[in-house]
């Protein structure tokens, strides 16, 4: 005649547990824990000792059938704990790289859905700089081989991306600076409808090839006046020429030569 099976005995079943880890070629450490899952089966877990699993912890659950005094091994586990030491989350490669990574010889494509781009037939709301036409930069595009421009959040991004930046008027260059960029001879603005914003600077001593925001600036400006007067403004001129001729008394020097 078979014995029901009770949740104590499933609770109590801590060498059953082990010895299905031992069976498993494991080395399970101290018992840590047991948990009752209903009637019919528990959860026993144990310290898991192994090298570059810290805080994790074997989970051994063990079972009985109705009417049956028997225990059996359900499943056995490797688990982390709270404070168990875990990798980091995986986020995609299109999401880890940063501005700075890309190297000679590195390819990266952009991804066919990328929100900063449209296919080249598709208006931007871009605005010629030829004829001033609300025509889009699209027109003034054909036949140069793109198949893909700055989709409207693709030239917001950078924008802001830029004006944000080392080279917009909040950077502690422009903060000091009493002149901006859009006043500046060596400030070449873009083409299109950042045009009125941003632009490149063709100042070797200053922000040389970057893209600046127009109220950007820094002390290279163009109408930056030149020092003027003579020598320094805090001292007068030292003239060297002069040279007082001074008589030692005899011996002064060592010598006893005047």
């Amino acid at each position: 005649m078979s014995v029901a099976i009770s949740s104590s005995r499933l609770v109590d079943a801590v060498d059953v547990a082990r010895a299905a880890l031992l069976a498993e070629g494991e080395t399970p450490g101290a018992h840590i824990g047991v948990s009752a899952e209903g009637d019919y089966a528990a959860t026993h877990y144990f310290d898991a000792q192994l090298p570059g699993y810290r805080g994790w912890q074997w989970c051994v659950v063990v079972a009985g059938a109705p009417d049956s005094s028997e225990i059996t091994v359900s499943e056995v586990a490797l688990l982390p704990a709270a404070d168990a030491l875990l990798a980091p989350d995986w986020v995609p490669w299109v999401q880890r790289v940063a501005p700075g990574d890309l190297g000679p010889g590195d390819l990266l494509a952009a991804p066919a859905d990328d929100p900063r781009l449209v296919p080249n037939q598709i208006d931007t709301q871009d605005v010629s700089l030829i004829d001033q036409d609300e025509i889009g930069q699209v027109d003034t595009e054909i036949g140069l081989g793109r198949k893909r421009l700055l989709s409207i959040d693709g030239r917001a991004e950078a924008a802001q991306r830029w004006y944000d930046g080392d080279y917009g008027p909040a950077s502690p260059m422009a903060r000091n600076a009493r002149h901006s960029c859009g006043t500046c001879g060596f400030f070449l603005p873009i083409a299109g409808a950042l045009h009125s914003g941003f632009g490149v600077c063709a100042n070797e001593f200053a922000a040389d090839g970057r893209a600046v925001s127009a109220e950007y600036g820094c002390g290279a400006h163009s109408d930056v006046p030149a020092p003027a007067g003579n020598g320094s403004p805090a001292y007068d001129a030292y003239d060297d020429g002069a040279v007082e001729v001074v008589a030692l008394p005899a011996g002064s020097d060592g010598s006893g030569d005047a």
